[in-house]
């Protein structure tokens, strides 16, 4: 059986873009991460976050329940990406899009039952 086809982030910010979308230092974008609050992977050594993630200024309401919740099921950075990038056409696409609508307290909830 064949792995399921994972879907990359329409676009990718680099941290100091973040702090500048979010207008706050690049220190605080460095707690963020530190505190599990962003996704952040590194692409050709450079450390970025998907685009979606970060919507209207603000980093997107449920993302740091749901990091929370997938590094409580054992999740690193890149196994969170393919999660949350997963095709998943119950909800509109993927777990990203979805968190930026309606369906992000579903997958909120799928997130949670993966640690079972």
């Amino acid at each position: 059986m064949s792995e399921p086809v994972t879907t990359e982030p329409s676009g990718w910010v680099n941290l100091p873009d973040v702090s500048e979308k979010l207008g706050v230092s690049i220190s605080k974008v460095n707690q963020m991460v530190k505190d599990g609050d962003l996704l952040v992977v590194r692409r050709d050594g450079v450390r970025l976050v998907p685009a979606e993630l970060i919507a209207n200024a603000t980093v997107l309401k449920h993302l740091p329940g749901v990091l929370n919740l997938l590094r409580d099921a054992g999740y690193n950075d890149e196994e969170a990406l393919r999660w949350l990038y997963a095709p998943d056409p119950e909800v509109g696409g993927n777990a990203a899009i979805a968190l930026g609508g309606d369906l992000a307290r579903e997958i909120k909830r799928r997130a949670q039952a993966l640690g079972f």
